[in-house]
């Protein structure tokens, strides 16, 4: 299974994402990556964000970012056995 990818844009560490992108670098379990831009200027500007598996995530805190990338991750995880599950009854 491939780790989640979840990428930075330094321009929104203003916010203080730099904690987040810390905590999943030092996490063997993610690709934690940090990009000068990710070409989402107006989400940027305004709150906290990452591309999580290439979806952006986004929150009013970082605190609410952090929430809200383990959220998007349990249900992805979830999408995913029910797919599979789907596909082996075919």
């Amino acid at each position: 299974m491939l780790k989640p990818t979840i990428e930075f844009c330094t321009s929104n560490m203003h916010h203080g994402t730099e904690r987040l992108l810390d905590k999943y670098e030092d996490d063997d379990d993610f690709e934690a990556i940090e990009y000068g831009c990710l070409g989402n200027c107006g989400e940027c500007y305004l709150k906290p964000f990452a591309l999580v598996n290439g979806t952006i995530v986004a929150a009013d805190s970082v605190d609410e970012l952090e929430i809200a990338i383990e959220q998007f991750l349990i249900d992805e995880k979830k999408q995913q056995e029910e797919l599979d599950k789907l596909l082996d009854l075919l």
